[in-house]
């Protein structure tokens, strides 16, 4: 498609077969020939690889490269140390969240920030710093056994603790690796220089672990009950009406959206983001009205079959008096799916 950013994997992507999709500007495999279920069911009981390709990597670097990203992002990075992974939030004046992030600290006076696809300008603009994206892939590899297949490849790639980062070589190239990912499962996130990205994904799909497109790692997410922005997180939605008052650091004195944030804690947040089970398999959709009996109480910002549970969820923001055990209604397209209102995560991060 013309004027779409391309993988480094995207040939091997054709080769195997998969169904390529616009997402964020990129062209990316939605799915493989083996369907999205089928990878989702991989990923919870063994393991797969995403290429993720698509996310940026902003590197800011250089003695003030700290307190650049403080002054900024909503975390605190006072929390983790050199080879500590953080997820953030970029906020706008209104406490809206501009882009959803995970900082890798790699070394004393460098950070490689990573932004959703197609925020990638608006963090570089917030944060300075250089985006490498074109320089890389990335590949994250999930599921229960990741580690144990993927230590075929790489020991050290496979022994990466979760929440940390390191620099490793693998065949000559200097490789940053996470124990992070955006699945519920254990795994790690790989970058890979684009001269040996091909032959590190083929390398790990030797091992048996096999590949898994955006489809897959969209119900995976869901499941969890992990965010995803333009959905759970926007421009309008706050950390807070997201059930996300964790990344706040409340003790900073200063980043982009702090006033707005307080403001609404003193007054109490008028939304909230809930998980949702549906009645039998017909999934919910985003974007659709939620009902407590005849009254619509918020909308669905989610909605899918997992197929781990074999029914549907959704997440929606709802209003604040909305508890726990409330049986709703969710209309899609003119049809009402009957539900409950349920903790999330709807399965248990690993």
């Amino acid at each position: 498609m013309s004027g779409l950013r391309l993988s480094p994997l995207d040939a091997a992507h054709r080769v195997l077969g998969a169904k390529m999709v616009e997402f964020g500007g990129w062209d990316m495999p939605v799915a493989y020939p083996s369907g999205t279920i089928a990878e989702h069911l991989a990923c919870r009981s063994t393991a797969v690889v995403f290429d993720v390709s698509h996310l940026g990597t902003v590197r800011v670097e250089g003695f003030y490269a700290k307190a650049a990203l403080q002054g900024a992002l909503t975390n605190d990075l006072d929390k983790i140390l050199v080879g500590g992974a953080q997820y953030t939030h970029l906020l706008n004046d209104q406490g809206g969240v501009l882009d959803d992030i995970i900082i890798w600290w790699v070394d004393e006076d460098r950070f490689d920030v990573m932004p959703n696809a197609s925020n990638t300008d608006r963090v570089v603009a917030a944060i300075g710093g250089v985006d490498i994206t074109k320089t890389r892939a990335l590949l994250a590899v999930q599921g229960p056994d990741a580690r144990e297949l993927l230590g075929t490849v790489s020991k050290e790639f496979a022994t990466i603790p979760k929440f940390k980062v390191a620099r490793t070589l693998w065949n000559g190239a200097e490789c940053v690796v996470a124990g992070t990912g955006y699945t519920g499962e254990d795994g790690v996130e790989i970058a890979v220089p684009n001269s040996h990205s091909t032959r590190l994904w083929d390398a790990i799909l030797a091992t048996g672990i096999k590949p898994a497109g955006l489809g897959a790692r969209d119900t995976l997410r869901l499941e969890a009950g992990l965010p995803l922005h333009g959905h759970e997180l926007s421009p309008s939605i706050t950390p807070l009406e997201a059930g996300l008052s964790w990344v706040v650091a409340w003790k900073k004195d200063e980043f982009h959206g702090r006033g707005a944030l307080v403001a609404q804690r003193e007054s109490g947040e008028v939304r909230r983001l809930v998980g949702i089970t549906t009645d039998g398999r017909r999934p919910p959709r985003d974007g659709c009205q939620v009902y407590l009996g005849e009254v619509a109480i918020g909308v669905t910002t989610s909605g899918n079959f997992s197929p781990s549970l074999q029914h549907g969820i959704a997440m929606a923001l709802v209003l604040p008096t909305t508890k726990v055990g409330d049986r709703v209604s969710i209309d899609v397209r003119g049809t009402r799916l009957e539900g409950q209102v349920v903790k999330t995560p709807f399965i248990a991060k690993k």
